[in-house]
Formats: structure tokens, sequence, C-alpha cells
């Protein structure tokens, strides 16, 4: 019988050493197959708090930063399943921190748009992600109001809820809509300066309050693109991938000090990546 065919990940240039020197198909799919059933689980769980939010104690990370228990048990949740499964593997979790184990590490966002999630807006999501070699192999982004699971696996293309999902192929900058993000970690003017620069070259502009659902809605080409100057590694961890196998392009998000500080992302349908980068480098510039 023949062994199971493997594959080399290439890490990104100057990425961290978190990621295994190369990965096969089995271990990639019983890593998807649990992964999948642990964001569904708990996404399930953190539907049952989103109806019963009213009883919900609410804290503050920061100034419009907030956590709930929801997010604490979905996490919780999630690392438990995972560990159970694969007890080699690494987790770092937004709420909980980094547990260094064996070189696949897992990132989780337990409730990404927790603001729009105490609130009662529908729009939010239980984002996972697998990284090895400074690379998302596994992403899933589920959104359980609307019971939509975006899903991806290098090299076996994006779906959503099974069916094959690509980015819009959009091509004029004018006709295009793209999801903006804002952290208040950030200084204020430079996000306003995005803004003015996005509507100034006819670009429509979204923010939604999720970076998690931004990628995934653009992998699927209900946005033909997403940037946020600042984002941390389990908003896009889950996403990453999906954008990518969906035909779309991103940034370099995966660099070596990212499990710490973040990045910036910049995701796009191709014909407009380019050009979007030129409006990011353009409205930096005028800093």
């Amino acid at each position: 019988m023949a062994a199971t065919p493997s594959f080399r990940v290439e890490p990104a240039a100057n990425a961290p050493t978190i990621g295994a020197p190369c990965v096969n198909h089995d271990q990639l799919d019983r890593r998807a197959e649990a992964a999948e059933a642990a964001v569904r689980e708990a996404g399930a769980l953190a539907l049952d708090f989103y109806r019963g939010r009213g009883d919900l104690e609410i804290d503050n990370k920061g100034l419009q930063d907030f956590v709930s228990q929801a997010d604490r048990d979905c996490e919780s949740l999630i690392e438990a399943f995972l560990a159970r499964e694969f007890p080699g593997d690494s987790l770092l979790g937004e709420e909980g921190g980094l547990r260094q184990n064996g070189p696949m590490l897992w990132v989780v966002d337990p409730i990404d748009g927790t603001s729009n999630f105490v609130r009662g807006i529908a729009h939010w999501c239980v984002s996972l992600g697998l990284v090895v070699d400074g690379r998302s192999l596994i992403g899933f982004v589920y959104e359980p109001v609307a019971d939509e699971m975006f899903s991806a696996v290098a090299g076996r293309g994006a779906a959503l809820n099974g069916a094959p999902i690509r980015v819009s192929g959009e091509t004029d900058i004018r006709r295009a809509r793209i999801g903006l993000g804002f952290s208040y970690r950030r200084p204020v003017a430079p996000h306003a300066r995005d803004v003015e620069t996005l509507l100034d070259a006819g670009c429509e502009y979204l923010r939604l309050g999720s970076g998690a659902l931004g990628l995934a809605y653009t992998a699927c080409g209900r946005l033909d693109g997403y940037w946020e100057r600042h984002i941390n590694l389990w908003d896009v961890a889950g996403g990453l991938v999906i954008v990518e196998e969906a035909g779309g392009r991103t940034n370099d998000f995966i660099t070596a000090d990212v499990v710490s500080t973040g990045n910036e992302i910049l995701a796009a349908t191709p014909a407009l990546f380019d050009p979007l980068r030129n409006l990011v480098d353009r409205a930096g510039s005028a800093a």
C-alpha cells in the first residue's frame, strides 16, 4: 500500500517556528473533522448564551472591548475538545493566551464580534484556525444565528455549508465594497484618513465589527475585500486560509511577532488587491 502523501508547508518570510516541517493529509483530515465538531458545539453553546444574553455579566477589557462568560466558556469547550483529541498540539486563545505544547498551533476566537453579541446584533461568529510553519492550513468560521459554516483546508478549496465558494472577481475599485475594521487600541485619526481615502477612490466600505466574518464574507463574494490596520491572530487565523482557498489574496500576516503583537490584515479578490494596497499606502503616507 502506498504511503500517505504529504506536502511541504513553507513558512512565510520571518515566520515564527510554530509549525511542523511537514504535515500529511491524514493529519489534516483528522484535525479538520475534529475542528468542525468543536466549532459547531461551541457555536451551539454561544447561541444559548446569545438568546439569554440579558442574564450575562459583561466585563470590559478596554475601551469598547467586551468579554463575557460566553466567551470564556466557549473557548474552554474548544480547548478541552482539542486537548482530548490532540494532546500534543498547542493552542492560542483570545481569552486564555498561549498554551505551548507541540508544533501545531490552534488559534481560537470563541466569539468574534462580542460587542455585537452582547447588544443582540446577529453578526458574530466562532473562529478556529490551525497554523503550521507560519501558515494557516485549516480554518472554520461559524455564524450560529444564520447557521453558516465557512471552512477550508489548504489545497482543498473553501466552502460555505459544504458548497464551494469563490471571491467576487470584481475588477473595478469604483464598484467595490470592502469591510473596514477598527480597534481603539489604535489612534482614531489614521482611521478617519483611511475612510476618506477609500471614499475619494469611489470604494464603499462597511464596518460590521467582526474581522473573522469580514474575511469569510470576502471569501464568498459578499465583500470584495477586508482591511484593518491592526488585528490579532485569533481574529484572522480561521479566515486566512478560507480567503486563499476561495481564490483571494492576503498579505503576509503571520510574521515573527504576530502572536504577541498582531498585524495589519489586507485580503481581497485578486484584481483589487494591488489597488487596495496602493490606497492603504497612500492613506498611511498622509499621516
